[in-house]
């Protein structure tokens, strides 16, 4: 009682001090909110949060996570450190691969052209002009083979950022694995393989919903029984952020998707323990650093109570959300592209300090061109002096326990699950999907946050305050002008080269299963990447069975 006693004296000797102050300094702004329109209070204290520390909080390694999903965390190994590359051809990315290697990067991540990612060779007409443009062209296993050359795939972990045609360049690295003598089984890594997020955020899909969820619960039975230590999905927030959400509405609606894959796998027969400890996720780091870091921990309660409680999931790995982050590529600007350095290193803070597994840190030049080897070295740098040098990989969790990060959290958490509620109301996800519902949410948010960065009413330093007359841009990365024609040739090589009997067959086979509901296709999509049958050729077989999706 004489704690308390003394402590509201303390607090309003503090409120009457802050009125002064107040008077005679105006405050910035009236009113301080994130970018989920949370307000900030002026001071956090121990009485606001009211809720109970095991409930809420925990311990690190415990349920429901808070505090990290490890109870050491990166005392005992620091985040992997694995930067988004590629561009050009295959060989091209093989040598920035290994030059990142090199540089002490400790996991790998393909970024493939948009030809790729939305399932044509680089000999459709549609590929034209976009050939190697954003990420390295991959027509065939022979692609493949080529960007893994001299890269011991039982040594290196590697995300592919795939959607789509997540299920044939699966198949491709599984393929060049048994060449390198490595089994699937020992193969490591992610596929991102989210198929939603595509439909409300990014745009590259090509089947409808149905015949796309289909896909991706044959990945996660066939990954299941032929390999157990891959990521079968990469459940992303990332791309919903870069189009506009808030930070919340990214929690909501990633796991809310999260919850559609569950759904789907569990319809199909798998059980919840068999798949879930597979299940990874994908958040972007943006610049509001506190409501960052609370981000990541909020997400990790939320998904922690929702697979206990909803799905009632027996093995606390199925409660654990594991997360990559990659640093916000829609908050670089192009104007004084070195600034875009301190942004990232605020927003990879941001990361470790919410318990992230991985980390990509965006290069200062990428609101410009594909990085160069300068840039991406810098921002592999950054995530080294973070790890040896600021000490915050040195206790678990530092944050936890401050007043504000706490608030925030509750906050996120509260507002997420009134959004995940909202969208079970419509059925789900696939559902809220279809009627365009989270799409509208994200281009309102958008909109309203264009409307304040144009007033002013949020600076962006460089763009729209403390500008420069003019601009100096770095040395700029340049794709090849003769890539294209190079590739198409290289393609035309390998398709006179193959079996063309043995294609035909393979992907008659694969036609025929699609027909079938019941049939997994990731065996006749392998068999058909090892007869060397195209990205192309095997997703416009899908394609003519499934259809392709055209938007709400």
């Amino acid at each position: 009682m004489k704690q308390e006693s003394q402590f509201s004296h303390v607090k309003q000797e503090w409120e009457k001090e802050t009125e002064k102050t107040t008077e005679r300094f105006p405050e910035r702004k009236k009113d301080f909110k994130t970018s989920s329109d949370i307000p900030i209070d002026r001071l956090y204290t121990p009485e606001q949060e009211s809720d109970s520390y095991i409930d809420k909080l925990g311990f690190p390694g415990q349920f429901p996570y808070t505090r990290g999903i490890q109870p050491t965390m990166y005392r005992s190994k620091y985040w992997t450190m694995r930067q988004y590359a590629g561009f050009g051809s295959a060989k091209e990315t093989n040598k920035r691969f290994r030059y990142l290697l090199e540089q002490g990067q400790t996991g790998l991540s393909v970024a493939f052209d948009l030809p790729t990612q939305i399932g044509y060779d680089s000999d459709d007409p549609m590929a034209e002009g976009e050939v190697g443009k954003v990420g390295v062209a991959i027509d065939s296993l022979a692609d493949m083979e080529q960007l893994f050359e001299s890269i011991p795939l039982e040594k290196v972990s590697t995300s592919m950022t795939i959607n789509a045609p997540a299920s044939v360049l699966l198949c491709m690295y599984i393929a060049v694995g048994e060449k390198q003598g490595v089994p699937s089984e020992k193969l490591t890594g992610t596929i991102q393989n989210d198929i939603l997020k595509e439909y409300i955020a990014r745009g590259t899909y090509i089947y409808p919903p149905k015949p796309s969820m289909r896909l991706i619960t044959n990945i996660f039975r066939y990954c299941q029984e032929n390999a157990p230590k891959f990521n079968t999905i990469s459940i992303s927030g990332y791309h919903i952020r870069e189009a506009g959400s808030t930070a919340v509405q990214e929690v909501a609606f990633t796991i809310a998707n999260g919850i559609a894959y569950v759904d789907a796998a569990l319809q199909s027969g798998m059980d919840i323990d068999q798949f879930a400890p597979r299940l990874a996720f994908f958040f972007n780091a943006h610049n509001q650093f506190f409501e960052e870091t609370a981000k990541f921990r909020a997400a990790r309660r939320i998904w922690a109570k929702i697979m206990k409680e909803r799905y009632h999931a027996k093995n606390p790995k199925s409660w654990k959300l594991r997360f990559h982050t990659q640093t916000g590529g829609s908050t670089l600007t192009a104007q004084q592209p070195d600034n875009n350095i301190v942004r990232v290193t605020l927003q990879a803070l941001a990361a470790v300090l919410g318990g992230t597994q991985s980390l990509h840190t965006n290069s200062r030049d990428e609101a410009l061109s594909l990085p160069t080897e300068e840039s991406a070295r810098i921002a592999l740098r950054t995530q080294q002096i973070l790890a040896n040098e600021s000490g915050i990989a040195d206790t678990v969790d530092p944050l936890g326990g401050s007043y504000y990060v706490e608030h925030l959290t509750n906050e996120i958490e509260r507002k997420a699950m009134e959004y995940i509620e909202k969208i079970d109301t419509f059925g789900g996800a696939v559902q809220a999907v279809e009627d365009g519902y989270m799409q509208r949410e994200i281009h309102q948010t958008a909109y309203d946050t264009q409307k304040r960065i144009e007033k002013k009413e949020e600076i962006i330093v460089g763009l729209n305050q403390f500008e420069l007359e003019e601009e100096v841009n770095p040395d700029l990365l340049k794709v090849d002008e003769t890539l294209e024609a190079n590739q198409k040739e290289r393609l035309t090589q390998i398709k006179a080269s193959r079996d063309l009997d043995k294609v035909q067959d393979c992907l008659d086979r694969l036609g025929k299963a699609a027909r079938n509901d019941s049939e997994n296709l990731l065996p006749y999509i392998l068999e058909s990447v090892k007869a060397y049958a195209t990205v192309g050729e095997i997703c416009n077989v899908l394609r003519e069975e499934f259809g392709e999706y055209t938007g709400i």
